[in-house]
């Protein structure tokens, strides 16, 4: 609902989740992948909003199956993301989720 211009008759309105993703600057050399705040209550949810805008980031996050890639770390407010194959982790307004790519080798 809309305030009215007096500010008489208010109705209050819930703000929706809206998380910030941010990926690692190696990433983003590679693609197109600033900062953005978008909806979702879960992982899963706000990284489809991103892959929405930004296809092509799809197939560097995750697998043919729609998993995290192996040598991809997800973060939630600094914690590491735990459902890796659905990411049903809850995020809230103010968490930034940080998607990295993981270094390997010997």
């Amino acid at each position: 609902m809309r305030n009215s211009p007096s500010g008489r008759g208010r109705t209050e309105q819930r703000n929706p989740v809206m998380p910030t993703v941010s990926f690692t600057p190696a990433l983003r050399r590679f693609l197109d992948a600033p900062s953005v705040s978008v909806g979702g209550a879960t992982a899963g949810e706000a990284l489809t909003a991103v892959f929405a805008a930004r296809p092509a980031l799809r197939g560097y996050v995750l697998d043919d199956q729609g998993a995290l890639r192996r040598h991809v770390n997800v973060y939630i407010g600094g914690e590491p993301l735990r459902d890796r194959i659905r990411m049903t982790d809850p995020v809230g307004p103010d968490d930034e989720i940080y998607v990295l790519q993981a270094l390997t080798g010997g």
